[in-house]
């Protein structure tokens, strides 16, 4: 099966509210939870409202998981460059580790 086409839903399927909410919900708390992980919950957060306003900004309503990632690619482009000097919590805490 192509890769695009597992990506797209059916020609036929038009996607519920409730449907688009839950891809939201999945996209938005999978990127909250990277973001905490890397960066701690204050970047999260920050994270969090940066994606919301991509999601805000955009004219129609994403209907496939495609069209919701590149709601998280903006959020974290705009991540990247406010953090473009921190070094990620793993990182950081690899390094103090391996100073032991």
């Amino acid at each position: 099966m192509n890769q695009l086409a597992r990506n797209q839903p059916p020609q036929d399927h038009n996607a519920s509210c409730a449907e688009l909410l839950g891809m939201a919900e999945q996209e938005l708390a999978a990127f909250f939870g990277a973001v905490t992980e890397l960066f701690r919950s204050e970047e999260a957060e920050l994270s969090a409202e940066d994606w919301l306003n991509e999601f805000l900004s955009t004219k129609t309503l994403p209907a496939s998981t495609r069209e919701w990632r590149r709601i998280t690619f903006r959020a974290s482009t705009r991540l990247a460059s406010r953090c473009s000097h921190a070094t990620p919590v793993l990182v950081s805490t690899q390094l103090e580790q391996a100073s032991y």
